[in-house]
C-alpha cells in the first residue's frame, strides 16, 4: 500500500503596491525598497515581473493553522516596511484604475527573457495571483491527483475572485485577471496525463525542439511544481482577507486527502473532460459565487452556495483528521458572504452615494483594498 503524502501546505502571494496619498500604482519604487523587505523577512520576499508587485511565500506549513501565522507575519512585514515610503500592499489580482502601460517590468534575466519571448502580451499582466502547494511526494500520486482535482479548480476560482476592475472601469467579471492571463501560452486547465512519465515525456518534447527552458514556462492552472515535490494549484486570486486564503489552504488540502483516501478504498474520483472543467471556470470568472455552476455528476445547475455546503459536508472527515475543520468551515462563509469582488463593488457604490465621482470613487475602493489587506495582521493603522 502506498504511503499516505505529507500533504503539507505552502502558500504564495502577489501584492501590488500603492502609493497612499495618489492610490495610484508605485511603477518605480526605490531601489532599497525590496532589500528592506528582504532584511525584514529574509528569502521570503522577492520581485515579481512588475516593478509595482512583490511576492511572498510561507514556509512548509503542516496545517491551514500554520498558513494563517506565516501570512500574517508576512503581510505585517509589508506593510510595515512599504509604511516607511509612504505605500501600502494591496492583497487583489487587479488594480481599479492603474494602467499597465506606464508600469515597467522588473531587471532581471528571466523576466527580460518572458518580456521579449511574450510581447505585448505579457505587457498587460498587471496581475495577482496566490498559489497553493500542497506535498505529494510520490511523482505518478502527483499526477493521478492532479488529474482528478482539476475538477475543483472552478470552486477554489470563485472562492477567490478579486478582480472586477481593469483600468478605470468595471469588466462584469468577478476575476477578470484570468482574461488577462490567457493571452499567455501554456496557461488553463492542463491535460489529463496517464503517469509521470508522459507528463515528462510532454515537457521534454517542448524542450526538446526549443519552445520552452524548462517546466516553469508552463503556467497552467495546476502543475507539479518545478522546485518542490508538490502539486501547485495556481487557479485562484489573491484573496484580499487572510482568513479567505486560509480557507482555501485548506479547502485544497481537504480536497487532496479526500482523493487519496478515495483512492485507498479502490475508488476515485471521475475525470471530466477539460471543456466541462473550463465552463465552471468561465462561470467562476463571470460571477464567481453569485450564480450557479455546473454540477457535472448530477447533470444540471446548481446554486454555489449549495455547492459549497455539499463540498464542506464531503470533506468533513477529512478536515477533522487535518485538523483544519474551522478553516475548512469558512469557505461555506465566503460563499454566503461573498468575495472580495464583490466587496469591492460594495466600496464604490458607497463612495458615488456619498457624493464621489467615478476617479474619487474608485479611490475609496483602493482604501478598501489597504485596509482589508492589512486586517489582522496586528499592524497598527498609519
Amino acid at each position: 500500500m502506498m504511503k499516505r503524502p505529507a500533504f503539507t501546505l505552502g502558500v504564495e502571494e502577489e501584492y501590488l503596491l500603492v502609493n497612499k496619498e495618489t492610490r495610484d500604482l508605485v511603477s518605480e519604487p526605490p531601489a532599497d525598497l525590496l532589500p528592506r523587505m528582504s532584511d525584514a523577512i529574509g528569502t521570503q520576499v522577492s520581485p515579481e515581473f512588475l516593478q509595482s508587485q512583490v511576492e511572498i511565500g510561507t514556509g512548509i506549513c503542516e496545517t491551514p493553522a500554520d498558513v494563517r501565522a506565516d501570512l500574517k507575519r508576512l503581510r505585517g512585514a509589508v506593510c510595515d516596511v512599504a509604511a516607511e515610503y509612504g505605500y501600502a500592499p494591496i492583497a487583489a489580482s487587479t488594480h481599479p484604475f492603474a494602467k499597465w502601460s506606464e508600469q515597467h517590468h522588473t531587471e532581471k534575466a528571466r523576466y527580460d527573457q518572458i518580456a521579449k519571448d511574450l510581447a505585448g502580451t505579457v505587457r498587460r499582466l498587471l496581475i495577482c495571483g496566490m498559489h497553493i502547494h500542497c506535498g505529494i511526494e510520490d511523482d505518478d500520486l502527483r499526477i493521478d491527483l492532479m488529474n482528478q482535482v482539476s475538477y475543483f479548480l472552478p470552486h477554489i476560482l470563485a472562492l477567490s475572485a478579486s478582480s472586477p476592475y481593469w483600468q478605470g472601469e468595471d469588466t462584469g467579471m468577478a476575476s477578470y485577471r484570468l482574461t488577462v492571463f490567457d493571452a499567455l501560452p501554456r496557461t488553463g486547465v492542463p491535460d489529463s496525463f496517464d503517469s509521470w512519465p508522459e507528463y515528462q515525456r510532454v515537457v521534454s518534447r517542448l524542450v526538446e525542439v526549443g519552445a520552452i527552458e524548462d517546466a516553469s514556462k508552463i503556467w497552467w492552472d495546476i502543475r507539479p511544481s518545478v522546485r518542490w515535490p508538490t502539486l501547485e494549484a495556481r487557479v485562484a486570486d489573491v484573496c484580499t482577507r487572510i482568513e479567505d486564503a486560509v480557507a482555501l489552504a485548506a479547502l485544497y488540502q481537504c480536497l487532496l486527502s479526500m482523493l487519496f483516501t478515495l483512492r485507498e478504498k479502490n475508488q476515485r474520483w471521475r475525470v471530466y473532460p477539460r471543456i466541462l472543467i473550463e465552463e465552471n471556470r468561465w462561470r467562476a470568472q463571470r460571477y464567481g459565487v453569485t450564480r450557479d455552476m455546473a454540477d457535472f455528476g448530477q447533470g444540471k445547475m446548481v446554486s454555489f452556495g449549495d455547492l459549497s455546503d455539499e463540498l464542506v459536508g464531503l470533506l468533513k472527515e477529512e478536515a477533522q483528521q487535518l485538523g483544519c475543520t474551522e478553516e475548512l468551515l469558512h469557505v461555506a462563509t465566503i460563499a454566503r458572504r461573498g468575495t472580495s469582488s464583490q466587496a469591492q463593488r460594495v466600496a464604490y457604490d458607497e463612495a458615488r452615494a456619498n457624493g464621489l465621482d467615478h476617479d474619487a470613487a474608485l479611490k475609496a475602493v483602493v482604501d478598501h483594498l489597504i485596509d482589508e489587506t492589512a486586517r489582522g495582521i496586528g499592524t497598527p493603522s498609519p
